[in-house]
């Protein structure tokens, strides 16, 4: 049976992306907004770590690829940062960092970003996305050099759990 065939078999659950708040991130991070210049750091500031190697900052270009949720990622090593470019509404899944190598997928969340908002994710939270409603989108992206070398372990859900997950946003079809 091939991947396709594979995935095409494991059942489908819908996640329902809530809008962000800080409240709602916090097991996974923060929700970054724009601040007056010259505003102290805070707490925001004071999560980020890239203590463990060479910051790398750029532009991430991806191709729309739908809603499913067929796997999810974290990076053990580092805080990440993710805003879209171009102000335009995006979506991440995410999983609250745990003990272990699979994430609780019970606390698999699904958020709606605006385009004017970032994400701060904790070191070791889970993530799939971004997902847009665009042919493509370019993303900022904060993280190590190496993190996709050397910090990216990414789980199946169909093959652990035994189910994917397919976001929907309540109000668009």
């Amino acid at each position: 049976m091939s991947t396709a065939e594979a995935i095409a078999t494991v059942e489908r659950r819908v996640l329902t992306a809530q809008p962000i708040s800080e409240e709602a991130f916090a097991p996974f991070g923060h929700v970054i907004v724009a601040t007056e210049d010259m505003v102290p750091a805070g707490a925001i500031d004071a999560a980020l770590d890239l203590s463990g190697g060479q910051p790398r900052f750029y532009i991430m270009r991806l191709d729309h690829r739908g809603y499913d949720v067929n796997g999810i990622t974290r990076h053990a090593a580092v805080t990440q940062v993710l805003a879209s470019v171009g102000g335009k509404p995006w979506l991440l899944c995410v999983a609250p960092p745990v003990e272990g190598d699979k994430p609780d997928p019970d606390a698999i969340r699904a958020f709606s970003i605006p385009g004017d908002v970032a994400v701060l994710l904790y070191k070791g939270s889970w993530h799939a996305g971004p997902y847009f409603h665009d042919k493509e989108m370019g993303f900022f992206n904060l993280e190590l050099i190496d993190t996709n070398v050397v910090d990216h372990y990414t789980v199946s859900l169909g093959r652990t759990f035994g189910y994917n997950f397919r976001i929907e946003e309540p109000g668009r079809s």
